[in-house]
């Protein structure tokens, strides 16, 4: 029998990205693979949440442009349901907001970072347990986590963000980047956003380097694993 993801999304998609690419759990869906899990979404940022942690055998929390510091209704009870599921060892995945939550909840500290934003294909090194690997990845943050929970240890960084990935043993997983985006997503929300919340000059760049490849398939095969 197949394992069931909850995916918790915590963020609203713009419409015209929707429409073009589908909501934040379908991501992750074709990311996963629609044969590796059973799925349920579970949309916290309006108040959607599983009875208990019980209800999946893991979870996927997504990306949000709210940040995990702010005063949202959604913060505190999806903040109550990441210490549930990291008490019962029931494995999260954290991605982006995700990522910032998680850390959150367990003690750490998340701020903006004065540096500005992570956008477009960063370059991180990540140890998922055989040694430390080279990736590409799409990123769009300017929230960091710059304090680590008392179990939490660092097995991922780049350039720009020292806490890129982070482990909580066999209970928690997250990444700061974006293995669910491709170039085509990326695209599109940069050219969303250009020049509103992207600065010009950054996401131009970004834009020019979409052509990289990525190590979306790699890293996806590690969060598989990982919720097995």
């Amino acid at each position: 029998m197949k394992k069931t993801i909850g995916i918790l999304v915590c963020g609203h998609m713009r419409e015209s990205l929707v429409e073009r690419h589908g909501e934040y759990d379908w991501l992750y869906r074709a990311l996963l693979g629609e044969d590796s899990f059973d799925y349920k979404a579970y949309r916290v940022v309006d108040g959607e949440f599983p009875a208990s942690a019980d209800a999946c055998n893991g979870y996927v929390l997504s990306g949000s442009a709210h940040g995990a510091y702010e005063d949202h209704a959604f913060i505190e009870p999806l903040e109550n349901l990441i210490r549930e599921a990291y008490q019962k060892e029931i494995p999260q995945v954290g991605i982006c907001f995700g990522h910032q939550i998680v850390a959150q909840a367990l003690g750490g500290k998340v701020e903006k970072f004065s540096g500005g934003w992570g956008l477009g294909v960063q370059n991180y090194d990540i140890d998922f347990g055989n040694g430390p690997e080279a990736f590409s990845l799409h990123a769009v943050h300017q929230d960091q986590v710059v304090g680590l929970p008392p179990e939490a240890r660092v097995i991922g960084q780049s350039e720009f963000c020292r806490n890129a990935a982070i482990s909580y043993g066999n209970a928690a997983l997250t990444l700061q980047a974006h293995p669910e985006f491709d170039a085509g997503f990326m695209r599109d929300l940069i050219e969303l956003r250009r020049d509103l919340s992207f600065p010009l000059e950054i996401a131009d760049k970004a834009l020019g380097e979409l052509g990289r490849e990525t190590g979306n398939v790699a890293v996806a095969g590690h969060i598989r694993t990982f919720l097995s």
